[in-house]
């Protein structure tokens, strides 16, 4: 008689995964090789061995996106190993990518993940890459980050190629850090998360405080067309025939960024091209038109 063929580590892993998770009196266990002799390929480490990089671009998670993901690990399990890194002989780790998904496994009960293990150090750069993939970093996560890459000794124009960003955009990242308290509240309560409408509404600030005041009473959105038409209202240096077209290339910009964004991954090679290319594009106007922008204001 034919003897049934043995399943191999990796197919009871997808087997495990797929599987809704146990309670935790019963964790999540499989019989791969011990993590310190399975760098690159999945096998499972305690959460208790598992320490988070606290040098993660992302500082942290809201509660609603936390509960979505421990309902679904506890339905399906982890089907995304996270990667960690040893980083001594007693098996504890870093992780380097996968930090919701660990405060999530841990919210529903698992005792174990499973992860790739490798020896790399943390590309932070690629950290950012993951976070914006799976959930965008916050704008202040990006600040920060910026912040932490120049103080590292990065240049400004090296980060904004790491980062697929013009360096107009990188610069008014940098100015979310030194907002006057009014405007920080306004992008902490969510009110107004957009660098250079931020960047454009402190420098009319420094002059009109008491009219930006007034643009933030309330609990409305705070869009680029409503700074653009403050400024043309109290600002004498915005009557000119340049700055309202300057104006109008601006709101016509944030137009074509709410478009694209509401575009899906298309599914041929030449659709996926030429979309990054309008995304490259939109960006170096967008940039182009908020240098122009400020090179009007004296």
């Amino acid at each position: 008689m034919r003897q049934p063929r043995p399943r191999s580590n990796s197919t009871q892993l997808d087997l495990l995964c797929d599987a809704p998770a146990r309670p935790p009196a019963e964790p999540l266990r499989a019989k791969p090789e011990p993590a310190t002799s399975s760098k690159g390929r999945p096998c499972f480490v305690p959460i208790a061995q598992i320490d988070e990089d606290p040098a993660n671009p992302r500082a942290g998670f809201s509660g609603e996106e936390i509960e979505e993901l421990v309902a679904d690990i506890r339905m399906r399990g982890i089907l995304v190993p996270l990667v960690v890194r040893p980083v001594d002989a007693n098996g504890r780790h870093m992780l380097h990518f996968g930090a919701m998904r660990l405060r999530a496994a841990a919210l529903a009960g698992l005792q174990e993940v499973p992860v790739i293990v490798r020896d790399a150090p943390t590309d932070r750069y690629a950290q950012v890459a993951e976070n914006q993939r799976r959930h965008n970093l916050s704008q202040l996560d990006m600040a920060r980050f910026i912040r932490d890459q120049m103080d590292a000794g990065d240049s400004q124009t090296t980060i904004a190629r790491q980062l697929g960003m013009n360096l107009t955009t990188v610069a008014h990242h940098l100015s979310l850090l030194e907002l006057p308290p009014v405007l920080d509240d306004a992008l902490k309560l969510g009110r107004c998360t957009s660098p250079r409408t931020l960047h454009e509404l402190s420098r009319l600030h420094d002059r009109q405080p008491e009219h930006v005041k007034q643009l933030l009473e309330g609990s409305a959105a705070i869009t680029r067309e409503a700074v653009a038409t403050l400024r043309a209202r109290v600002d004498p240096a915005s009557t000119s025939r340049s700055t309202r077209l300057i104006a109008q290339a601006i709101a016509a910009c944030d137009r074509l960024e709410k478009l694209l964004a509401l575009i899906e991954l298309p599914a041929t090679e030449g659709d996926r091209a030429d979309l990054a290319d309008l995304h490259a594009k939109v960006s170096a106007l967008s940039g182009w038109s908020a240098l122009g922008s400020d090179r009007q204001t004296p």
